[in-house]
């Protein structure tokens, strides 16, 4: 009977009979969408036959696919796209095994039209939104089979680009079906990932070799291989989750290793940028450990594929600095200034293989990529930190003095032994480089901020070393400090600049805190200006930069008392430079004669005294007539002489116009100190009024102890005049501290 009713159709059950009526005699008529209609109407209203349909929809379509009768296995694909996109019940779970194991049918086939065939139904299924979610389906076959589609070698071209794009829109179909399905959390796990991942990357990859101009027109089209993969790469990495990034970046990492594309690194480079604006902000720095690893595990590779990495870790840091990446901030630098100290390690340490059969030209060689290496690293070091926020920035900026090594203290953070006195310097100067671009745009709120004692105390003993461009790097990194308004681009080079007001320099008044910094650090930087000018080695840049650096103190930090301890500096230098106690070059001695004159004219010019600016410009005029070496504009480029004659010389005396009565103001304060308890209870008597009353001769000891007091100020050395007035402020401030405590009391 069962025979019977499988050779009479109007016996056969009505789902087959419907299934058999939507296909027509002639595969090129299409599908007969009337009697399409009739199966879509009773699919929704019985559901419970959706799995025998599916089942039989599959059964026909196997059976043309071995037949090779392809145009009716477009029709079965069409029927049920169709019957998917109707029905959306709980048994539609059934008809999808069905759908899928005719889709895998399709792409294991190695007909290319059948391929994208069953790939574009894959991709509509992916879009559709099921009720609930399935337990026990698995893509693993689907990932493994697109991932061969996008690695296609097809002789012909465009059949060989139409197979990479339906495996890049499958993998996009299956990532789509899986992220959002916690079911499906699988697809993240490395075995997926593998595949997945270096099959964009190897479509993207070959849009970098592809220079033809229809490539532009694909692209727009969105036909293009390496465009559409891209665009899948990043939806890709939007969806990744915080426990899924490592699994999703070292793919990645993995692919540029294998295809060598860390030198050059072309294309690496735009792949993580792409990464870092794909992925959510928050997860950014597990992207730099990734690479800050991957860079640890090619410590010993050659200089330009570590070069490369650091390139790529520059790329990743930029961006990511613009957000929050929490710890990893350190972590960043630590192990960059180690790979640091590796490569001058390579460079200069190991002599033996310096020394070894190699040939000149191959150790210069080798030399010059390690320099490629150092310079990445510097340069990622001084971007990163010059991005970072500056409550960040300021613990960087300490975090890196911490690592430069200082001759005569220990230096427990990098090993200078095996590189000698060359590779301590070249690692000094690489990370005050790095401070240098750390520093820039830095805008402290106040002077304790930018320059605390644990980062100030090193600085200035590197800028006491017997190295000009050392004290160099110093002076740079006082200026991005100091420099809160921008006015060094205006102050750049040494000159006598005939109107300061024309620079329209910008500045406020002296805050509070900032007058404390000074009275506590200020000697201490006149020391180091002091004793920077006299070494043996300046040149000019030397003293275009302590122009610069005095200059930029009186903007930003100086009020009267400030502006006295500059004038006296400026005297002692000249007086340095007369006196040449030390044998200093003739050189050096009219560059300080120089760098006095050049700042003097631009202080008598910020404090606005008519005497003083009078007495300025008379001596740079006979200097002019005279002994114009004595100048900035002729002292770098003429040879010079020495000189002593009076009319070229600042002369301490004029100074007094402008600043003796504060002066003696300041010594009375700190000379006739406050009395103590005992001499506030002091009794009252008869004598003492009259003594108080009796004011005859005190006029003239007035003026003799005034006449003393100038003339202390004018013949002392500097260092005493310095001394002693840090002793008298410091006894003030313990008075006063005193008296604080008996009102309280």
């Amino acid at each position: 009977f069962t025979g019977v009713c499988g050779c009479c159709g109007p016996l056969r059950p009505r789902y087959k009979r419907l299934v058999d009526n939507i296909f027509p005699e002639d595969p090129k008529d299409g599908l007969v969408k009337s009697d399409m209609e009739k199966l879509t109407f009773y699919a929704v209203s019985a559901p419970e036959k959706l799995d025998r349909i599916g089942a039989y929809l599959a059964e026909r379509l196997s059976r043309d696919v071995v037949r090779h009768r392809y145009g009716y296995v477009v029709i079965a694909m069409e029927a049920l796209d169709q019957l998917l996109m109707a029905c959306h019940s709980q048994s539609i779970k059934p008809f999808v095994e069905s759908f899928l194991h005719m889709v895998a049918k399709l792409l294991e086939s190695r007909e290319p039209d059948l391929q994208v065939l069953g790939t574009n139904s894959f991709v509509k299924f992916a879009n559709i939104e099921e009720d609930t979610p399935s337990y026990h389906r698995r893509y693993d076959f689907f990932v493994s089979q697109f991932s061969a589609m996008c690695h296609s070698t097809h002789e012909d071209p465009e059949t060989r680009s139409r197979i990479r794009v339906a495996g890049i829109k499958g993998l996009q179909g299956v990532v789509r079906k899986t992220v959002n399905d916690e079911l499906q959390a699988i697809i993240w796990e490395p075995q997926h990932m593998d595949k997945l991942i270096p099959s964009m990357l190897f479509n993207m990859q070959d849009n970098e070799d592809s220079e033809s101009p229809l490539q532009n027109i694909a692209t727009i089209c969105e036909e293009n291989p390496a465009s559409l993969a891209e665009s899948c790469f990043r939806e890709l990495l939007g969806r990744a989750a915080y426990g899924n990034m490592n699994n999703a970046v070292h793919p990645v990492l993995v692919h540029l290793d294998n295809h060598r594309l860390w030198d050059p690194n072309d294309f690496a480079v735009p792949c993580f940028r792409i990464i870092m604006y794909s992925i959510q902000a928050q997860h950014s720095h597990h992207v730099i450990q990734q690479v800050l690893s991957h860079l640890d595990t090619h410590s010993k590779n050659t200089p330009r594929v570590r070069a490369g990495i650091v390139q790529v870790l520059l790329e990743t840091v930029a961006i990511a600095a613009k957000g929050s990446i929490g710890p990893t901030v350190l972590e960043v630098f630590n192990t960059l200034l180690k790979h640091l100290r590796m490569s001058v390690d390579f460079e200069l340490g190991d002599g033996s293989r310096r020394n070894s059969a190699s040939s000149h030209s191959s150790t210069r060689t080798k030399e010059s990529e390690e320099r490629i290496v150092q310079n990445a690293i510097i340069q990622t070091i001084g971007f990163f930190g010059g991005n970072l926020p500056d409550y960040q920035r300021a613990e960087v900026m300490m975090f890196i003095m911490g690592k430069v090594p200082v001759y005569g203290t220990p230096c427990h953070t990098l090993d200078t032994v095996k590189i000698g006195h060359q590779g301590t310097k070249r690692i000094q100067t690489m990370l005050l480089s790095s401070l240098i671009m750390v520093t820039s745009e830095f805008k402290c709120k106040t002077m304790c901020a930018g320059l605390p004692v644990a980062f100030l105390e090193p600085l200035c003993s590197i800028s006491l070393m017997e190295d000009s461009e050392l004290r160099q790097l110093v002076l740079e990194i006082l200026h991005n400090i100091i420099d809160r308004h921008d006015n060094r681009a205006k102050l750049r080079g040494i000159r006598i600049i005939p109107n300061v007001a024309a620079l329209k320099i910008k500045r406020e008044k002296i805050s509070k805190q900032d007058v404390v910094f000074m009275k506590k650090h200020g000697q201490q930087l006149y020391r180091h200006i002091y004793l920077g000018c006299k070494e043996e080695d300046n040149v000019q840049k030397n003293f275009e930069l302590l122009f610069t650096a005095l200059a930029l103190i009186t903007i930003e930090l100086a009020n009267e008392e400030v502006m006295i301890d500059l004038m006296r500096l400026s005297i002692a230098l000249q007086e340095m430079a007369l006196a040449n106690e030390e044998n200093m070059p003739m050189f050096i001695r009219c560059g300080i004669m120089a760098l006095v004159a050049a700042y003097l004219n631009f202080l008598s010019q910020m404090i606005a005294n008519p005497p003083f600016c009078q007495h300025v410009s008379k001596v740079i005029e006979m200097r002019n007539l005279d002994a114009p070496y004595l100048l900035p504009e002729h002292i770098f480029r003429e040879n010079s002489k020495s000189t002593s004659k009076g009319d070229i010389l600042f002369n301490r005396n004029h100074f007094n116009l402008y600043f003796v009565d504060t002066i003696s103001l300041q010594v009375d304060i700190l000379s006739n100190s406050l009395p103590d308890q005992s001499q506030l209870a002091e009794e009252i008597t008869f004598e003492t009024l009259k003594k108080a009353i009796d004011t005859t001769g005190l006029e003239e000891q007035e003026r003799e102890r005034r006449r003393q007091v100038m003339e202390k100020f004018q013949k002392a050395p500097f260092e005493e005049i310095a001394a002693h007035c840090e002793s008298k402020a410091n006894m003030l401030h313990d008075r006063l501290a005193q008296i604080f405590e008996l009102t309280i009391r």
